[in-house]
């Protein structure tokens, strides 16, 4: 695209670093710019698009649904919430949900169901135990669970209540909760997305699941990027054989339809009543549809089994061609979930994918993300690494930046 052909939005709070391209349409796993250009999407617009672009099953859903009511309230029952809830209980095992519109108003009520639940036990100043690197949201206190301070300065003073520990050290999440009586819950990513696809392994999960048991803590699991499949598991925490208190959905849950869900075991599904949360727009029944719908087609066309086939495959072949390069740090992540760690920050690699039709992201300065719709086909993936291979290599062959 010529410089003068630029897209710009003028208009438009300046919040983000875009790249000087507007995309116009999607098929499939690619998507084309307002110039005709074409681009395989390896983000899937971040973990969101499950069913990639113009879906044929889920299009007619949504657009009958739309025919029929997008917008009714919650002063009033709505079908397709019992429907979909129905279904994530019986995903997860867990007894029941609330819905919302985003992954931060997920999480930001699962922050307030694990202080109701220290409020009713007692406990004047409920204190949440969170993890470095952690993402939860933009909100003022779910990005006071975050634990990025780049993203949290400027916006002071956050809320308080937080006990940050590292990832996968039972001593030390003990060591930091000892002797505490406030301590509520336990919140964290099964695999951290933007904190740079680190996961949590499967032992120490199974620790803190122990560990909230024995000191009546909530486990509450945040699923929101990692979550609906993407592993291939309908929620990553499962590998681990455990199940959480309270699981925060959202990103793939609608397949672009912006939604957001609790889940709750038993021991958190009664905290709030009514009047203690709600929302206007979460649980309309045009949300409530496209989740329904992406489940069943999911379910139809094994898209769990297609995640980890084809995450393992695509792992595979970037350890071939890029993995035993100087500069590439480790290349993890699970299913169709995978980060590229390098040894120097590498946000320009996101521009090169870019320009040579690959779309990806890049976190936590120096991992590239790769996030794709979990239609993603052995042959996509294999053309996903022959874009990128070379552009890592060409990259790490030049100084680093200093």
């Amino acid at each position: 695209m010529s410089a003068t052909a630029q897209p710009t939005s003028p208009h438009v709070m300046n919040t983000y670093g875009r790249l000087p391209i507007a995309l116009s349409h999607g098929q499939g796993c690619r998507v084309w710019d307002t110039a005709g250009k074409a681009y395989l999407d390896g983000l899937g617009g971040i973990a969101v698009n499950t069913l990639g672009h113009n879906h044929p099953e889920l299009v007619p859903a949504l657009q009958d649904q739309i025919s029929k009511l997008i917008h009714s309230s919650n002063y009033y029952h709505v079908p397709g919430q019992e429907q979909l809830a129905a279904k994530l209980t019986e995903l997860s095992g867990l007894t029941n949900a609330f819905f919302c519109c985003t992954g931060l108003e997920a999480n930001e009520a699962a922050l307030k169901l694990a202080r109701k639940f220290g409020h009713d036990k007692g406990i004047e100043r409920p204190e949440i135990v969170v993890y470095e690197a952690a993402f939860h949201g933009r909100s003022i206190a779910t990005l006071s669970a975050t634990g990025n301070p780049k993203v949290q300065a400027g916006f002071g003073p956050l809320v308080e209540g937080f006990i940050r520990v590292p990832l996968n050290d039972i001593e030390a999440l003990k060591k930091a909760t000892e002797g505490n009586p406030n301590v509520v819950a336990v919140f964290f990513e099964t695999i951290q997305g933007e904190g740079g696809i680190n996961p949590m392994r499967w032992e120490y999960l199974k620790q803190v699941r122990a560990l909230c048991d024995q000191r009546d803590w909530l486990m509450m699991i945040d699923e929101v990027q990692c979550g609906m499949g993407r592993t291939g598991k309908w929620f990553a925490h499962q590998w681990a054989g455990i199940k959480p208190d309270v699981m925060p959905l959202a990103k793939g849950l609608g397949s672009g339809v912006p939604i957001g869900a609790v889940v709750a075991g038993p021991r958190a599904a009664n905290i709030f009543g009514p009047g203690n949360h709600g929302t206007t727009f979460g649980g309309n029944p045009l949300a409530m549809r496209a989740g329904i719908e992406t489940i069943r087609i999911m379910e139809e066309h094994k898209l769990l089994e297609n995640a980890a086939a084809v995450g393992e495959h695509l792992k595979a072949a970037l350890e071939r061609e890029i993995g035993g390069l100087a500069g590439v740090k480790e290349i993890r992540g699970q299913g169709l979930m995978l980060g590229i760690e390098l040894d120097r920050p590498c946000g320009v690699i996101l521009n090169r994918a870019c320009d040579a039709g690959l779309l990806l992201s890049v976190t936590a300065d120096k991992v590239i993300r790769l996030v794709p719709p979990l239609i993603l086909s052995i042959a996509e993936a294999d053309e996903i690494v022959a874009i990128l291979a070379p552009i890592v290599k060409t990259f790490l062959s030049e100084p680093a930046a200093q």
